[in-house]
């Protein structure tokens, strides 16, 4: 006898010892049915089946189905059992089928296979079934049974039948591939660390023999003899073994079976996506199954190319958009933990759909982009990807990391400035279009996780971006979409790590300038009643006194009317002649910039080592001039305006709501960051002698005086060793980025919200994409001004045109910045490159190509 079906004896001696046979008149003193065995343990009930199986005693046959191993090998074992008995002609016996006249025996033929033919008069009932029809399932043994049969055969209809019926169904690809789950009761324990010698004929077992095995297992929770369910983010697929699988089946000539796998994964994904619209919500256990299926079928290596791409893969990536969101959350936590090396070529393949989709597709403004579901559904499978490349990669600890306000006054001399803000606050909240509305995206909301919260992901967020679909999307119809209620309508808005950041720029554009031409209509209105008022934010403003005159305007705006900041700014120099069409805008920004920046101000200080510019947390000047270049800096993107400034990413992530943590050090200051991560990686225990490092710790202030502050109460004589050095960074990063600037940088901060409150801003972009909102693009090519200047009287062929932009190419870094200043009215290049820049040239005249002499 062979060791597997000897195993699947000792099992049956288990479970009738535990659970009987069913038969209430049942007399073997062996069975539990007959009410002769009572009160076993889980190990006591393992040994003694040990025992009965060497003794060769008595097995229950009663009509009950007896019971089978509860583990997932067993269950195809079982299933391989019923198909070698049968000879049945039906669809579902294709997978297993052996033929009963052969002599030979199939290498993976184990078990129960060998059992049902010492036992012929044993029923071995299949425990997968419904109602009473075999389900057919595969398992990484039989196929590779079955491709090797086909290739001694030299016919490949077997495995064409066997793929047509597993991957047709989602219920038999559910079962497929099944993890053999070890150790999950005592039994299952004892039978891994029995002799071979046990199991290869029966023998007696001395008492002792069986007490020691049962002794081995005294740890073992006898509680509860069944499998332990998964956790949240686990999966009772065998990955490894479908990764094999593919492997062996990708060896084959793909004209042997690509079709039929095409055509049943088609099958599959319209049965599943028909279920999933018409059932809504599905029990857990077949939302289980579900997830299976789409762990196997996204294994495919090949999905991305040939008929797979063009016929199955976007119908599956309609049924995954139809899971429901904690599904969706599951499935994204699964590829995070166990298919981290299938991530990338995943997304590859994504790409590559919608890329050939957008080629292939025939779009106006009737049916666009967003009305394609061969675009929009790929898509919504990136986005689970999006979450689970997160998921996978080094995200920030979750305590203590949300940026929180107070509005509460800090001393007298604030109380004025801060009841304007508590005003303005009291009507954003009133708002129901707030920013905190416009980023809570349900699948994030179900992973506890946002883009804040990914330090470094598995895959570069820039990799997600698609450049042609965000060439072809129209983001007027996008932003209407985006808007609209009922009903409700794909936006690709809601799904912005698949955009560029220059597209994303232009829903923001359409954003604001609806708001501001809202604001128009209600100036109309206001003024046809009777209460005329200013359609623009118009400030007056004397250059020599910029800041003062700037402040004083913007504080009383936002006391009156703050709603009044959405409106289009438009300046004017006191003295001066002109009308804003932009450039004087753009000056006044600059204007600014360059006073409030400046290190002789005080309000700011500039970090040596990165030339960026940080709070200075001795700062004498009010919290209303903190408040200003907020609302500067909010201004300025709402305006469309690109600043010169150079703040540390921490202030981007803290604007979006993040405190500032250890690893934001690595940005704001390189040094700090490295003397700490040897601290932290010192593996010694002699830290305080090594480091000499208290819990007290200095800065400057702005007179260069050395400051000191505790982090902790007494910290100056708490020295850093091994147990708390991480209480010690953390704290000290605490305090230089949030704690000593908090006053500073909470003005600063409801400054940039009076007029960023409403807007998707949070929605669309992440901390590095607002960074390029505000200071522009760093990458500097002429190259892409060229190709997107137009002409006005000049052809590019033109001798002068040519002499242009050769003396254009060859000037140096800053003089092609002054060069951009003069022609456009800023030295920054704008989100997405200077391509984006419309420069036109005109002839000035008919004697404009006259040579001087």
């Amino acid at each position: 006898m062979k060791r597997a079906a000897a195993k699947m004896l000792i099992e049956r001696y288990f479970y009738q010892l535990t659970d009987g046979c069913g038969n209430s008149q049942c007399d073997n003193q062996h069975c539990a049915s007959s009410g002769k065995v009572t009160n076993l343990t889980p190990n006591q009930a393992a040994a003694q089946a040990i025992q009965l199986f060497s003794q060769e005693a008595r097995l229950c046959d009663g009509t009950q189905p007896n019971k089978i191993p509860r583990t997932a090998s067993a269950i195809n074992n079982n299933n391989n059992n019923n198909n070698t008995n049968s000879n049945s002609n039906s669809n579902n016996s294709v997978i297993n089928n052996h033929n009963s006249n052969s002599t030979t025996t199939s290498l993976t033929e184990s078990g129960p296979a060998l059992l049902a033919k010492s036992l012929p008069n044993k029923t071995m009932n299949p425990s997968s079934s419904v109602e009473g029809k075999q389900i057919p399932y595969l398992t990484e043994s039989k196929l590779m049974d079955i491709i090797e049969h086909c290739k001694s055969e030299g016919s490949y209809s077997k495995l064409i039948r066997t793929l047509g019926e597993v991957f047709s169904s989602s219920e038999a690809l559910g079962r497929s591939f099944q993890k053999a789950e070890k150790n999950d009761s005592p039994l299952a324990a004892l039978l891994d660390r029995a002799p071979e010698s046990l199991l290869k004929q029966p023998r007696d077992l001395s008492k002792e023999a069986v007490r020691s095995l049962q002794g081995e297992d005294k740890d073992i929770d006898s509680s509860d003899p069944s499998p332990t369910l998964p956790s949240v983010d686990d999966t009772t697929v065998d990955l490894e073994a479908v990764r094999r699988s593919f492997a062996a089946l990708m060896t084959l000539p793909g004209e042997e079976f690509e079709s039929a796998l095409v055509n049943a994964l088609v099958t599959l994904a319209d049965s599943i996506e028909l279920d999933l619209r018409v059932f809504g919500i599905m029990p857990a256990d077949s939302t289980d199954t579900l997830l299976n299926v789409f762990l196997i079928v996204f294994e495919i290596p090949v999905l991305g190319s040939s008929e797979y791409l063009e016929y199955a893969f976007h119908m599956l990536c309609k049924a995954v958009s139809c899971l429901p969101v904690a599904a969706q959350a599951k499935l994204a936590r699964v590829w995070a933990r166990h298919c981290k090396s299938r991530l990338v070529s995943l997304l590859q393949a994504l790409q590559q759909l919608i890329t050939v989709k957008v080629i292939g597709g025939t779009f106006s403004r009737d049916y666009c982009i967003q009305d394609a579901d061969t675009i929009t559904a790929p898509t919504k499978v990136m986005k689970i990807l999006y979450y689970a490349s997160m998921l996978a990669g080094e995200l920030d600890p979750v305590d203590g990391v949300a940026e929180k306000e107070s509005l509460t006054p800090r001393s007298d001399n604030e109380k004025l400035f801060s009841n304007r803000i508590v005003s303005l606050s009291s009507l954003s909240a009133g708002s129901s279009t707030s920013a905190s509305a416009f980023t809570k995206d349900p699948l994030a909301v179900e992973l506890g996780i946002s883009v804040l919260d990914a330090r470094t992901p598995f895959i570069s967020f820039t990799d997600f971006y698609n450049e042609l679909l965000s060439d072809s999307v129209e983001m007027d119809k996008d932003f209407a979409y985006y808007k609209s209620e009922q009903p409700k309508k794909f936006s690709f808005m809601n799904y912005a790590f698949i955009l560029t950041p220059a597209t994303k720029t232009l829903g923001l554009y359409y954003d604001n300038r609806i708001r501001m031409y809202s604001e128009r209509r209600m100036s109309f209105f206001q003024s046809f009643v009777g209460q005329p008022t200013n359609p623009y934010l118009r400030l007056k403003v004397r250059r020599d006194y910029i800041i003062d005159d700037a402040l004083v305007e913007l504080e009383m705006i936002a006391t009156e009317n703050p709603t009044d900041l959405k409106k289009q700014l438009v300046v004017e120099f006191e003295g001066e002649q002109g009308v804003d069409e932009g450039g004087v805008s753009k000056e006044f920004f600059q204007l600014v910039v360059e006073e409030i920046f400046n290190p002789d101000y005080g309000m700011f200080t500039t970090q040596e080592e990165t030339q960026t510019t940080w709070f200075n947390p001795t700062s004498f000047e009010s919290d209303a001039q903190f408040t200003l270049i907020g609302v500067v800096l909010g201004l300025a993107i709402y305006n469309n305006v690109i600043l010169d400034v150079r703040f540390p990413m921490v202030v981007y992530r803290k604007l979006l709501g993040r405190k500032g943590c250890f690893a934001d050090l690595k940005d704001w200051s390189p040094t700090l960051y490295r003397t700490l991560t040897e601290m932290l990686e010192y593996p010694g225990d002699d830290m305080p002698d090594t480091f000499m490092q208290t819990f007290r710790v200095g800065y400057k202030d702005v007179f260069g005086s050395v400051l000191y502050h505790e982090l902790c109460e007494n910290g100056d004589e708490v020295y850093v060793n091994q147990e708390n050095k991480r209480e010690f960074l953390d704290s000290y990063a605490d305090f230089l980025l949030n704690q000593s600037v908090a006053r500073q940088f909470k003005a600063f901060r409801h400054g940039f919200q009076m007029v960023t409150d409403e807007s998707p801003l949070g929605l669309l972009f992440r901390p590095e994409e607002i960074e390029q909102l505000v200071c522009g693009s760093k990458v500097f090519d002429f190259a892409e001004l060229e190709a997107s200047t137009e002409y006005d009287g000049y052809t590019v062929e033109s001798e002068a045109i040519k002499n242009f932009w050769r003396v254009a190419h060859s000037l140096p870094l800053e003089s092609q910045r002054r060069l951009l200043q003069f022609t456009t009215g800023s030295d920054r290049v704008p989100v997405g490159g200077l391509s984006r820049l419309k420069m036109v040239i005109s002839r000035h005249g008919p004697d404009s190509d006259r040579r001087s002499k």
